[in-house]
């Protein structure tokens, strides 16, 4: 059963008044800049304090993508937003297909842009969204919700286990519904807002460092860095492609212009080049040991030894 958005909504912490900030209005703008920044001092330590199902999940969702799942973050509002941010960068950064990571918000895409705040009060928008996202037991479902009560996050995780799918929560209060639902909680307690009830602001600010270090987690898990190198970037512009000749240097030791070379060699394959040029052998040659070796650069020269 779901709960009423409105019930009880004055006991969670998120929505308490910062006794640090009620004479805000009275405030200079460089006063406000310093309660702001003093407020957000807390979220790290509030984010710290949930490593151990962070990393749980980052596991989780390491194991189904191996098996060819997926990983789906659904949320409204800001919580959506941020979701569907972290799944928009995995292709560039990690050379995900599309299909892979995927972000979805409560009222569709028009909703980020622009708000449609009523798409959270309805659980089945939820169970019809994750239907109509074809969710299946091998694909992870990451719910994300503030307050941790939000209908539409419910309906959608709630359909999700009954899929078989790992179901992960990421929430700013505690004992919250969104925790009874999920097999893995997430839930750093960052504490009243400069501005109450306005969860963009530290709610946000945590909800996006646990998402980071899902998706970064899993990507390295899966062999998407070598040291701290993101080697599956996707040179589609003229940054990026920089940034691949970069970080082809750094690993190789290369002069630039040889880096460069060896890149387009690769056919802008960053892994292959890599491979190639550590393990002295051709393009052709370093991608079928990649292949063999998963695609992970240090399996793939471990290999060769």
């Amino acid at each position: 059963m779901v709960s009423d958005p409105a019930e009880d909504l004055g006991a969670l912490a998120t929505e308490q008044r910062n006794p640090a900030t009620t004479a805000i209005d009275r405030m200079s703008a460089l006063e406000i800049a310093r309660a702001m920044n003093a407020a957000d001092t807390t979220v790290t330590a509030a984010v710290q304090r949930e490593l151990p199902p962070i990393a749980r999940a980052i596991e989780g969702i390491t194991t189904r993508l191996r098996q060819g799942g997926r990983l789906l973050y659904m949320g409204a509002g800001t919580s959506g937003r941020l979701g569907v941010l972290d799944a928009s960068e995995c292709p560039p950064t990690f050379g995900t297909p599309p299909e892979q990571v995927v972000g979805w918000i409560a009222g569709g895409p028009d909703a980020l842009t622009r708000s449609i705040e009523g798409a959270e009060d309805s659980a089945e928008a939820g169970r019809a969204d994750a239907a109509r996202l074809s969710v299946i037991a091998k694909d992870t479902l990451v719910g994300i919700a503030a307050s941790g009560r939000t209908p539409y996050v419910l309906g959608a995780v709630g359909y999700a286990r009954e899929q078989g799918a790992l179901a992960v929560g990421i929430a700013c209060n505690a004992g919250t519904p969104l925790a009874r639902l999920v097999d893995i909680m997430i839930a750093p307690v960052v504490g009243p807002e400069v501005i109450a009830g306005s969860t963009r602001l530290k709610a946000g600010t945590a909800q996006k460092m646990v998402l980071n270090m899902l998706s970064t987690g899993t990507m390295i898990l899966l062999g998407k860095t070598y040291d701290n190198l993101m080697v599956d970037v996707q040179p589609t512009n003229a940054k990026l492609r920089r940034r691949a000749i970069g970080i082809v240097r750094e690993a190789t030791g290369l002069p630039e212009s040889e880096a460069e070379a060896l890149l387009h060699a690769s056919h802008d394959e960053v892994k292959t080049a890599i491979v190639a040029a550590r393990a002295a052998i051709d393009p052709v040659a370093a991608r079928a040991r990649l292949i063999a070796a998963g695609g992970v650069v240090r399996a793939a020269l471990e290999s060769g030894r």
